[in-house]
């Protein structure tokens, strides 16, 4: 299957890849037909490949609506995202649509969908973040001209998901790796092991991802290696993930943070890439 150019990733997420799948393109096996993401976030890295086969997954229920809806629905979510306004007050009142859950619950799907495309381009540093009660809490971004509506795209990533072999969940990663078929190449990039107090982020949904989570991942990865099943994972370049992962490939990679609560927090890091293969 040909890739379109226009392929790309809808929204800007936490830890996304865009800027190093160049560098991922080296280190992964050539010619991937079955490809997995348990951590799929904004999917740069699937994207790129547009694999023929993939079984891709995110915990967080409103980013997988969102690509299921741009599946089925795009021209309808076309024409929905074009009545969203670029307006302070429009913005908060569009935030606030899930204070209320059971009015939040009777809206469309595509309206829904909509309303997270929208708040993503439009919020400050396009940070999805909620709050403990699972509520959108990022504040307006104050963009001159965000591309609220970047049709082309939109149709692009209809297109690849309706000619592919796409399975979309949100649930348990651990659930999808333990059933994804043989040949398959997995790509994980979960919450990563915080460098600093400042960055440990993981508002992208409710709840966290502890010390505890990282060592069940990996036993997840050891699985994986016994089946004989190709992965790469991402994470922070911490003492603890080497320790973690110090019987696998691991290599070390420069890159530039944009989101960070903290402006000081944004930079070049150092990020390490794990292997079970050469």
């Amino acid at each position: 299957m040909q890739k379109n150019k226009l392929v790309a990733p809808v929204l800007k997420w936490v830890g996304g890849k865009r800027q190093l799948v160049e560098i991922f393109l080296e280190l992964i096996p050539k010619n991937i037909n079955s490809y997995c993401e348990p951590f799929l976030g904004g999917g740069a890295l699937f994207f790129s490949l547009q694999p023929k086969t993939a079984y891709v997954n995110d915990i967080n229920e409103n980013l997988m609506l969102v690509y299921n809806v741009i599946r089925d629905d795009v021209e309808k979510l076309i024409e929905e995202l074009s009545t969203f306004k670029n307006e302070s007050e429009f913005f908060y009142s569009v935030r606030d649509w899930d204070r209320n859950p059971e009015k939040y619950n009777s809206l469309s799907e595509i309206k829904r969908a909509a309303r997270i495309i929208y708040l993503n381009k439009t919020c400050y540093n396009g940070l999805y973040r909620v709050n403990n009660a699972g509520e959108f809490n990022s504040p307006f971004g104050s963009y001159r001209n965000p591309n609220i509506v970047n049709a082309p795209v939109l149709r692009a990533v209809s297109k690849y998901f309706n000619s592919a072999q796409i399975f979309f969940t949100s649930t348990d990663y651990a659930e999808i790796l333990a059933e994804i078929p043989k040949k398959t190449f997995v790509y994980l990039d979960p919450p990563y092991d915080p460098i600093s107090s400042t960055s440990n982020f993981t508002g992208y949904s409710k709840g966290g991802f502890t010390h505890e989570d990282q060592i069940r991942l990996k036993e997840c990865c050891d699985c994986l290696t016994e089946k004989k099943i190709k992965f790469m994972l991402s994470n922070s370049k911490t003492d603890f993930i080497l320790d973690l992962y110090s019987a696998y490939n691991i290599t070390t990679v420069q890159a530039k943070r944009s989101i960070n609560s903290v402006g000081t927090g944004r930079g070049n890091v150092e990020e390490v890439v794990v292997r079970n293969y050469e």
